[in-house]
């Protein structure tokens, strides 16, 4: 699935010139709300806006559903992949994620690797996870 910045839903972060936009979509045919079971899609794309090639190394997610219970994801690259970005590159993936609660927010970091070998951390943008089977009440 391809999408630009400017659409509704979407979630951004820079760090060091490298760009993370996600757009999460709640998935109903996967989902079972009588059962407690929420399923999202999160669409990523990875724009190298720099002046360095880099490479993903790893990731690092964290998952917190609506009763507050955090759960960790780490591990190498993403869709067992790990792209190299050369300036003015982009890489776009898809992945998902369920819950045992109708809401719930996402955040986590991707470590890139330049050429010369450093390595340092992008920030994924933190973003919402909603079904409509959750009431969003404005205090």
């Amino acid at each position: 699935m391809s999408f630009t910045a400017t659409e509704p839903a979407h979630y951004i972060a820079t760090t060091r010139d490298i760009t993370v936009v996600v757009k999460p979509v709640f998935l109903e045919e996967q989902s079972a709300p009588d059962s407690r079971h929420f399923v999202w899609a999160y669409h990523v794309r990875i724009e190298n806006g720099g002046q360095e090639t880099v490479q993903l190394v790893t990731r690092h997610w964290q998952i917190t559903d609506a009763n507050g219970h955090v759960h960790d994801v780490r591990g190498e690259g993403v869709i067992g992949q790990q792209p190299v970005l050369r300036p003015g590159e982009s890489f776009e993936y898809a992945s998902g994620t369920p819950l045992g609660t109708p809401f719930g927010v996402m955040v986590g970091t991707y470590q890139m690797r330049a050429e010369n070998g450093e390595q340092f951390d992008v920030d994924i943008p933190a973003f919402s996870l909603d079904s409509p089977h959750h009431r969003v009440v404005v205090h």
